[in-house]
């Protein structure tokens, strides 16, 4: 049974990783490309990028049973992610001061920017245990108390501007539930392993954010 729901978690991921890239392409080549979109097509190449490092060493052990001997690789991949992830949401911060009012901004710019400044050092630790095969989950709180705190951020902007950008309305509410699914595999997935199950609504919502990029 393990395995069976391995491989249809690998599955979700090729399509998951299929889906994030076709979206980064229509907005990098799309014929009406403008700084907004050639940002957001970024983001989303970013994104699909950093996951890959990820997934695809757990898409190889889902259906090759080598998980164990990909465990240095995943942990590479967990890190890269993290990184990724970040730069994600300082581009999504940026689109938004495109799009709405920047000047009234600068301030919180600099708050989002030292956030992500902090969370990238806190990832790049060796503390963090990346490549166990359980990572230290003191320091996965530590590296995401100021990654919450930009992406909380960022939904505030989207959130005080919702009724400015048509497509754009929810995009405050996706990264919300995003963090909402996110944040109890931080606390309690070595406890509790099966809460990693929530990582897969975590994935649908960044894919409705690149969706809702695509309004641009």
């Amino acid at each position: 049974m393990r395995r069976i729901f391995g491989k249809m978690e690998a599955i979700f991921d090729i399509l998951y990783l299929a889906a994030a890239g076709t979206i980064g392409s229509l907005l990098l080549f799309s014929a009406d490309l403008s700084f907004p979109r050639l940002l957001a097509g970024a983001a989303a190449i970013f994104l699909t990028a950093g996951d890959a490092f990820h997934l695809l060493p757990r898409i190889h052990g889902a259906f090759t049973g080598k998980e164990e001997e990909l465990k240095r690789a995943l942990g590479r991949g967990k890190k890269i992610a993290s990184l990724t992830m970040t730069i994600f949401y300082l581009i999504l911060w940026h689109i938004g001061l495109l799009l709405y009012e920047p000047r009234r901004l600068l301030l919180l710019t600099f708050g989002v920017w030292m956030l992500a400044g902090l969370r990238a050092l806190l990832c790049l630790s060796s503390r963090n245990e990346w490549e166990e095969r359980y990572s230290s989950a003191t320091w996965g709180i530590y590296r995401n108390i100021p990654f919450a705190l930009q992406g909380f951020s960022v939904a505030g902007l989207y959130f005080f501007n919702r009724a400015s950008t048509a497509g754009l309305d929810l995009m405050w509410l996706a990264i919300l539930l995003s963090f909402a699914f996110y944040l109890p595999v931080v606390l309690w997935s070595n406890r509790y392993p099966k809460i990693g199950m929530l990582m897969l609504p975590k994935t649908c919502t960044y894919l409705w954010m690149l969706v809702m990029l695509l309004a641009l």
